[in-house]
């Protein structure tokens, strides 16, 4: 099968994009999460200010395309010369973490408030609370809606291609427009982007059996 000599000996610069891809995901994906959670406890802490400002970047994170996040950093931040790298993964980063936030905000909320009040009662400042009380059975609970925004960052890492970054798409498309062959190599990098998810997929379901045998 042409398409399948094509796989064999095209890998060895695939890899390399999957190996730029899989960097980028996994760097914006631990930072959204810290970011994600901050915006979470911004929401519920009802005070209106730091509700609003949540509310804000939200809204304003869900209301634009990736694409032009990206561009933002990348062009927007010029004058402090930022790298391919840093652009898109503050980009991937801050999107990302605006739907954390909700999901943060969501299983934080699902808790039973009774559990809060006898820890507080038992003499546990807040911080203590959340730390051993709230945040272990919150993020248990996220740990699906997590994963499916994980593997959407996987993919829409993909979007580093308009900047000029050589990942997975962006190898895909180049090699297509110099053989005119595009068709083959985006069945060929379809494999790849399949392959990543997977493996997320599976640490993803690791970590979520884990966390259920704690219980």
């Amino acid at each position: 099968m042409e398409w399948f000599n094509t796989f064999i000996k095209s890998y060895p610069v695939f890899l390399k994009g999957m190996w730029l891809t899989f960097e980028l995901t996994a760097v914006a994906i631990f930072i959204g999460i810290f970011i994600g959670l901050f915006f979470a406890f911004l929401k519920i802490s009802n005070i209106k200010i730091l509700e609003w400002i949540a509310d804000t970047y939200i809204f304003l994170i869900r209301g634009t395309p990736l694409v032009v996040q990206i561009f933002v950093f990348y062009y927007g931040l010029t004058s402090l010369n930022i790298s391919q790298f840093l652009a898109v993964v503050l980009g991937l980063a801050f999107h990302n973490g605006a739907y954390i936030a909700e999901i943060f905000r969501g299983t934080i909320q699902s808790i039973d408030r009774g559990q809060m009040e006898a820890a507080r009662s038992l003499g546990m400042n807040l911080k203590l609370t959340y730390r051993r009380i709230i945040l272990p059975q919150a993020l248990r609970r996220a740990m699906a809606p997590l994963g499916n925004q994980f593997i959407i960052a996987l993919k829409d890492s993909s979007l580093a291609a308009f900047i000029g970054m050589y990942e997975l798409f962006n190898v895909a498309t180049t090699y297509g427009s110099n053989t005119f062959d595009f068709m083959t190599y985006l069945l060929i990098v379809a494999i790849y982007y399949l392959f990543l998810v997977l493996i997320l997929s599976i640490l993803v379901r690791y970590v979520e059996k884990r966390l259920s045998a704690s219980d």
